[in-house]
This record gives C-alpha cells, sequence and structure tokens, in this order.
C-alpha cells in the first residue's frame, strides 16, 4: 500500500475536504482525489460520501482512520531517528581521560562537536591513565586517553607529545625570561608531579644534568593541583601546555622550559566497542586541534 495514498486521506479525513488536503500536501485537487480514488479501489470500501454538499467520511473511513494513523506516526517516528543516526543527533560520545586533559584539553574539541550535532550528548569519564586503561579492556567508553605506557590490546592507538611549560607567579624573577633552564631555577621552590610521573623523571634527570638543586617543596597528583600550588605558594611548576593556557588566564605566566620535558600520552579506541560515528568525528577533530598546537 503506497503511504502517499493513506496521507491523502488522512489529510481529507483531517481538513475536511479535497481543496483543503490538496493544500496541506501541497498538491493539486486532482491529484488528492485521484489519490483517494486508487485507495478506494485497493482496499474495496468506500471511504467518503457527500451530504449536503459537503465530503463525510464513512463509518469504515473513521475505523480505517485509527489504524493508519499509529501506521503512518509509527513511519515518522522511524524516519526521525534514521534522520537522527545520520546526523547524529541522537549520539552519545563517552570519553574517559585523566583530570588534567578531560578538565582543560578536551571540552573545547567536545563542544565543537556538540554544537554541530545538535541532540548529540557526551559522558566524560575522568579517571587515572592506570584506571582509564582498565576501563579500556572491557569497552567502557568511545574514546580513551592516557598517559604511557598502554599496554592493553586496543582497536586503535595514537601517540601524542607536547613541551611542558615552567608556570609562575607574574611576580615571579623569572617571569620575563625568555625561557627557564635548571640553572635560572638554583635551589627555587619547585612543585612536581608524583615520582613516577613522566615529568618528574624528566624533570630530575634535567636538573641533575645541570648540576644544580631541585628544590621540590612538594608533590600532586595532578597538573591543576599544581598550578593552584604555585599561585599560593610563589613556587614554579612544569604542566602540560592545555594547562598552562587556562591558568594564564587567572593571572599566572608561563614560559618555556629548556631542556625540553615531554609530556606523552595516547589517545585509543577499545578492541571490544565498535566505533561510533560521532567518536570517528570526536577524534578526527582532536587530531587536528592538536596538529596545531605543534604536537607531535
Amino acid at each position: 500500500m503506497d503511504t502517499r495514498h493513506l496521507e491523502a486521506f488522512r489529510a481529507v479525513y483531517e481538513n475536511g475536504s479535497m481543496s483543503a488536503a490538496a493544500a496541506v500536501l501541497k498538491k493539486s485537487q486532482p491529484a488528492i482525489s485521484n489519490l483517494i480514488a486508487r485507495l478506494e479501489d485497493e482496499i474495496g470500501l468506500k471511504l467518503f460520501h457527500r451530504a449536503h454538499g459537503r465530503l463525510e467520511p464513512t463509518q469504515e473511513a473513521a475505523t480505517f482512520f485509527a489504524v493508519i494513523t499509529r501506521t503512518l506516526d509509527a513511519m515518522e517516528r522511524t524516519l526521525a531517528v534514521s534522520r537522527n543516526l545520520r546526523g547524529l543527533s541522537s549520539a552519545t560520545l563517552q570519553i574517559a581521560s585523566p583530570p588534567g586533559l578531560a578538565t582543560y584539553l578536551l571540552p573545547p574539541i567536545v563542544s565543537q562537536v556538540l554544537t554541530e550535532n545538535p541532540g548529540a550528548t557526551c559522558r566524560f569519564i575522568t579517571r587515572s591513565s592506570y584506571a582509564v586503561r582498565d576501563l579500556g579492556a572491557v569497552g567502557a567508553f568511545d574514546v580513551g586517553f592516557a598517559e604511557l605506557p598502554i599496554d592493553i590490546h586496543v582497536a586503535s592507538l595514537e601517540l601524542f607529545e607536547v613541551a611542558c611549560m615552567c608556570v609562575m607567579r607574574p611576580d615571579h624573577p623569572l617571569a620575563a625570561a625568555d625561557r627557564v633552564t635548571p640553572a635560572l631555577l638554583d635551589s627555587s621552590p619547585f612543585v612536581t608531579l608524583f615520582p613516577e610521573h613522566i615529568t618528574h623523571i624528566a624533570a630530575a634527570e634535567a636538573f641533575f644534568e645541570a648540576g644544580v638543586h631541585w628544590n621540590v617543596v612538594a608533590e600532586v597528583e595532578f597538573f591543576g593541583t599544581a598550578c593552584m600550588l604555585v599561585q599560593e605558594l610563589g613556587a614554579v611548576t612544569l604542566v602540560d601546555p592545555a594547562t598552562a593556557r587556562i591558568f594564564t588566564r587567572y593571572g599566572l605566566v608561563a614560559r618555556p622550559f629548556e631542556p625540553a620535558v615531554p609530556y606523552r600520552f595516547g589517545m585509543f579506541r577499545p578492541s571490544t566497542r565498535a566505533p561510533a560515528r560521532i567518536a570517528v568525528e570526536f577524534m578526527e577533530r582532536f587530531r587536528r586541534a592538536m596538529a596545531g598546537q605543534g604536537a607531535r
């Protein structure tokens, strides 16, 4: 049964005339009359008759209307869902990452994806890199971010490296320096991440090679915490560029550090989870954003 016949019948039934139905469906009146006649031939029933110069539905038409309305409504819902899927408007993007990335780097990229796909949603799972790797092993998200090593089986893995920035208050003696070195920070109060973190190890090596005192006054788990302590203590720290950019908005100063202290992390898809289209779009946007920031 052609849905055009059913739509024409519903329009005539609801609007009371062929001409009104034609206006609603943006068709000519003869076209509507032809569709109704074909429908009546197909089902073997008279659906309308004229009484006192008006077009009135038959008793059979009333029963038929109740049935086809449910059918057409279901078809329209099906079409709406298919359009949503095609446009990602009903999709949910699930991302897992350490707090620093989830707080400072990923939100602008996620917001672009959500803005261009109205109705889509995002779920952030914020955990340590260890926990993200564990969740990735069971396919608990679409896209994961973790610091290296990523030692689980994954469907795809892309590695990124950025050079950490030295962050300090604007009243620090080195705030106007073009670059900061271990020699310039000899004995200066320093906030670092935990000893097992890759940036801690690299910074320790840099100070050792320079033969100067690395005066660690606090060890923290996250870059954001390090920056807050720098603000309070007047110390310095090394953080990834995304965190540095955010905290410069709140009055801190970021300067290049030499030798370079790399911050490395990976973006991956779990092997136990099929790639969602919205995840593929997000990953491509992330690649472009990192390329624009000079990441390797």
